[in-house]
């Protein structure tokens, strides 16, 4: 396994004990793709846009994001994630994609992304390495 599945002691408290609300995750979730995708150039009218809402409210986020030590932004500036903030930002893509695959296998379906952002901010790390472990035997081994 490497070292996937291993992140900060932060980072672990706040998915464990709910420290991030489930809008925090999707936001996150979207910096770090984005910032994945564009070479670490995240801008708050480009997240809006990602995330279908308001340039204000994107703003706002990001500044919650911010205190809360995972991503830096300055006034005007890029948003960047922090290193606890793309360890956690990594993690919430790694669920989202184990809970979209699990959810499409079951369908028998391509697409199940309404489902799997409704669910997926409600399991545990442990829960989601088990699902990912599940999925290994039955569908690759």
């Amino acid at each position: 396994m490497g070292t996937e599945g291993f992140y900060t002691l932060k980072g672990y408290n706040l998915i464990e004990h709910g420290l991030l609300t489930s809008s925090m995750e999707d936001y996150l979730e979207m910096i770090y793709r984005m910032q994945k995708d564009s070479e670490g150039v995240v801008r708050v009218s480009t997240l809006a846009q990602a995330l279908h809402v308001k340039p204000p409210s994107a703003s706002k986020m990001a500044g919650n994001l911010r205190a809360r030590e995972l991503i830096q932004f300055p006034r005007y500036g890029y948003i960047t994630l922090t290193e606890t903030g793309r360890q956690v930002g990594e993690y919430l893509l790694r669920r989202h994609e184990i809970v979209h695959r699990l959810l499409c296998a079951v369908n028998g379906t391509q697409d199940e992304l309404e489902q799997c952002e409704k669910i997926e901010h409600f399991l545990t790390p442990r829960t989601v390495m088990n699902i990912e472990k599940f999925l290994e035997k039955v569908l690759e081994g």
